[in-house]
């Protein structure tokens, strides 16, 4: 059997930026054993398994080179920039397009925007966001960061971390300064272990240098799941812009995270989050790009 496989760096208009995925356009064939296999070899973050349904619906399954993950943001819009570059995906000439991705958890929308036929920009709409619950007692996983109580807030107010979900669940943690955000040690086979005994995928840990600020910075870590740290996080952002506006320090509603600084592999996730009579809308989106592309021989 031969599969055709592309590599894409997400939330990045130029190679070697952005958090890399893989990308499998037509897995009608494939079994889930197989996907796993694919995903190991690859060793990408996350590879996308896409079965097309019709015109404007795809199934898609991500997996991680360890397991099956339900969702996930920067794969996301490496596959539907694949999808409509490669013409999967019929174009217009200028303007969005929607269409549907179809997942473990159930079905999202996905803009594409066109410019002279093609794509430069993807964007998904994520679950409605909730936090799950606030963590107040987290001397643990300070000490599986290395970092101190003082360090926990926003400027010099101390806010609580919280698991936050809009599709799979995050703790979002605040971090007063920068150079502390930039200089966390980790301690991963510990830090996996705390995120599994508390239900969750990773930590996704941000600074936001001033109230309203339309520049926020994050790092995400996920060990549980085979990353130890990710250059760029659709779902976690997601649950952060959330975590902003519920906490009034966002008025606006549109921030830019950058993330994968630390990888030099720096990401701009573009988020955005609305309301309507039935809670919160919260969009994730950027820019990617496919750098290698050739056929898995199996």
């Amino acid at each position: 059997m031969e599969i055709n496989i592309f590599q894409v760096d997400a939330f990045s208009s130029k190679p070697f930026g952005g958090n890399q995925a893989g990308v499998i356009p037509n897995a009608k064939w494939l079994k889930e054993s197989d996907m796993q296999k694919i995903a190991n070899e690859i060793n990408l973050p996350e590879t996308s398994f896409v079965r097309q349904r019709d015109d404007n619906l795809f199934k898609i399954k991500f997996f991680t080179p360890l397991c099956e993950v339900n969702l996930c943001g920067h794969a996301t819009i490496a596959t539907f920039y694949t999808l409509a570059e490669k013409n999967y995906i019929k174009p217009i000439r200028n303007g969005i397009k929607k269409v549907f991705m179809e997942t473990n958890i159930g079905r999202f929308p996905v803009e594409i925007r066109y410019e002279n036929s093609e794509p430069k920009y993807v964007a998904m709409e994520q679950g409605r966001p909730k936090t799950i619950s606030k963590i107040e007692n987290f001397n643990e996983l300070l000490d599986i960061l290395n970092l101190e109580l003082s360090d926990i807030g926003v400027i010099d107010e101390f806010i609580d971390p919280e698991i936050i979900s809009t599709g799979r669940l995050d703790i979002i943690l605040p971090i007063k300064e920068k150079e502390i955000l930039d200089n966390i040690k980790v301690d991963f086979c510990e830090l996996s272990n705390y995120c599994k005994s508390m239900g969750v995928i990773g930590v996704h840990v941000f600074h936001i240098p001033e109230i309203n600020s339309h520049k926020i910075y994050a790092r995400n870590f996920a060990p549980l799941v085979g990353i130890n740290e990710e250059a760029a996080t659709g779902t976690a952002n997601g649950g952060l812009i959330y975590y902003l506006k519920k906490n009034s320090l966002i008025n606006e509603n549109l921030i830019t995270v950058s993330q994968g600084e630390s990888l030099n592999r720096l990401s701009e996730i573009y988020c955005y989050i609305d309301k309507d009579k039935d809670g919160f809308i919260v969009k994730v989106g950027g820019k990617a790009n496919i750098t290698m592309e050739g056929i898995i021989k199996f």
